[in-house]
């Protein structure tokens, strides 16, 4: 298990507009996060050392869902410890998406209303991590009529007062 240091890192930020239904950064104007290459760990690593910061309690190990979604009651961090995709923020029709590949090692930080999805499994075994900050679960939202008062809730959502995978230090903390 061997974690690449802050100041080695290589770090995508990406603020994407609201579209359709979708707030994306736009209600808190916090970047999704790219880490690439900032870890290698097997999923049992990764979690304990989500579970060693504490700024994130791992939930789940899974590949992410091929339906445009995005959380209102969370901020999400997800490892990617198998595989390699490319997936789309911000919605599949917003001129503004967002479609990078990732791969394993990579540490994504998903801003709560980014919409995101998965479009393709380039080599077939596609697993992450899923951690969300202490006492919060995650809900499903696709930008439909009648979610507006849970898109609501993201303005009051605290940001991360530690870095998910560094603690103290990282890029989460300098947005």
């Amino acid at each position: 298990m061997s974690f690449r240091a802050p100041s080695e890192l290589r770090v995508t930020q990406r603020l994407i507009p609201a579209w359709n239904n979708i707030p994306n950064t736009s209600i808190q104007s916090k970047p999704l996060l790219i880490y690439h290459g900032a870890f290698r760990a097997s999923a049992a690593e990764l979690a304990s050392r989500f579970r060693e910061i504490g700024a994130v309690v791992p939930q789940w190990q899974y590949t992410m869902y091929s339906t445009t979604h995005f959380h209102s009651t969370t901020h999400e961090v997800l490892g990617v410890v198998a595989g390699r995709v490319r997936l789309c923020f911000g919605g599949e029709g917003n001129p503004d998406r967002f479609e990078p590949t990732v791969e394993k090692g990579d540490l994504m930080i998903l801003p709560a209303g980014v919409g995101h999805r998965l479009l393709e499994d380039l080599d077939g075994n596609f697993k992450m991590v899923g951690a969300y900050p202490p006492g919060k679960q995650w809900d499903m939202c696709y930008g439909s009529p009648g979610e507006e008062q849970k898109v609501r809730n993201i303005e009051k959502l605290g940001w991360f007062d530690m870095d998910p995978l560094y603690g103290k230090e990282g890029p989460a903390l300098n947005v």
